[in-house]
């Protein structure tokens, strides 16, 4: 059951293969059409928007409650795509693509002039991720867009393991929710930030610190 107040057609789950195609399709077409959905990835649930919407992106603080400008994460369909959203990719950045893309990575990178400021929060740089996970690739392909991965929680609170606790906290500010089960017990994406002269840890998370090492130093 949904949680109260919450449309049941807000939740649609992946357990049943028959009507996977189903449910992709319909969070693809919500997605373009600028709305907000929250998606199963390789690690945690996130919220997910096409990143060049800006009026969808403007959504995501709103949902999750919060004043304060972060950076949102964007997951790419490959590492081609990364020069639409980064203005250099180093040497060292193209070996930890090669080496953990598509996987549990969020690389940091200097961002492109025309990257939204609602992404950077000024930072000057964006989080680019390629996922592993099937469903995010579908949705990736099928939308033709790059999607917010920022996480599916209220500002202040845990990050629900299940869609169940994740609505219960974002209601009716989410137009989809896509049930693949629990996600508790995962480590979120590592950062490294490649931005610099070298890379930098900024956290260890699903790779660990050690599988980093031989790509931490500048060359």
């Amino acid at each position: 059951m949904p949680p109260s107040g919450l449309h049941e057609d807000r939740i649609l789950s992946l357990a049943d293969d028959a009507s996977r195609d189903a449910v992709v399709d319909r969070a693809a077409r919500i997605i373009v059409s600028g709305g907000l959905i929250v998606y199963p990835t390789e690690t945690v649930y996130g919220i997910g928007a096409d990143a060049r919407n800006v009026q969808a992106v403007s959504r995501i603080p709103l949902v999750k409650g919060r004043d304060e400008r972060k950076p949102i994460l964007v997951l790419v369909g490959s590492s081609d795509a990364v020069t639409e959203w980064a203005s250099g990719v180093s040497g060292k950045a193209r070996a930890l693509m090669n080496a953990f893309w598509p996987g549990p990575l969020t690389l940091v990178f200097s961002a492109r002039a025309d990257v939204s400021e609602l992404l950077t929060a000024g930072t000057g740089t964006v989080g680019l991720r390629c996922s592993p996970d099937p469903f995010c690739r579908e949705l990736l392909l099928r939308s033709g867009a790059a999607i917010t991965s920022t996480s599916a929680n209220r500002t202040g609170e845990p990050t629900g393991a299940t869609v169940a606790e994740i609505a219960a906290q974002l209601g009716e500010g989410i137009d989809l929710y896509v049930n693949a089960g629990p996600r508790g017990g995962r480590l979120p994406s590592t950062v490294v930030d490649v931005s610099g002269p070298a890379p930098r840890l900024v956290r260890e998370g699903a790779i660990a610190r050690g599988d980093l090492l031989p790509f931490m130093h500048a060359r």
